[in-house]
């Protein structure tokens, strides 16, 4: 049976060692793509990887996680704005919260992208529906507990005035 996805959900790469990560859901793209920085080809035991930085925190950029995985091609891909960017492709294993999968994903800097992955086409064929109007259909995965709202951003301290009570003055 296929599940039901809406136009954001949380996705998981275990492989690479991220729990879950906000992804769009990009039905125009072929491909799922992945923010990568510091990309290096590394071979080990005669096999390719690509090995290199990600940072699955929307907005923390400073919160990077070094991954590895197999190297499968190489490829031309035309992004949304036209332009065409030589790509490097990898194999892993994706997971939504009820549904598990290999998928091909392509590596990009997408730094100045509200979203850190774009899940195409090729992961959500004969797995999925996309509502389009839905977000997080998925649910919540069961390592996210929800930060409470108080606790979000640091209270400002309140300001405490002391009246001095005036001093006569003696003569």
């Amino acid at each position: 049976m296929k599940g039901l996805v809406g136009w954001r959900e949380w996705v998981g790469l275990p492989d690479l060692g991220i729990r879950y990560l906000k992804a769009k859901i990009d039905t125009g793209a072929k491909t799922c793509s992945l923010h990568a920085m510091h990309i290096k080809i590394v071979e080990q035991d005669g096999m390719r990887y690509a090995r290199f930085h990600t940072s699955p925190v929307q907005g923390r950029s400073h919160a990077l996680v070094l991954c590895q995985a197999p190297l499968v091609d190489v490829r031309d891909v035309t992004n949304s704005g036209g332009q065409t960017e030589t790509r490097y492709v990898i194999h892993t294993h994706m997971r939504f919260r009820d549904h598990s999968f290999d998928c091909e994903m392509t590596l990009t800097e997408r730094g100045d992208m509200a979203f850190q992955m774009l899940v195409g086409r090729n992961a959500l064929r004969n797995r999925f529906i996309v509502d389009s109007g839905g977000s997080f259909l998925q649910g919540k995965p069961p390592q996210i507990i929800p930060v409470p709202k108080s606790a979000r951003k640091p209270a400002k301290p309140k300001t405490v005035r002391k009246t001095v009570p005036k001093q006569a003055d003696s003569d």
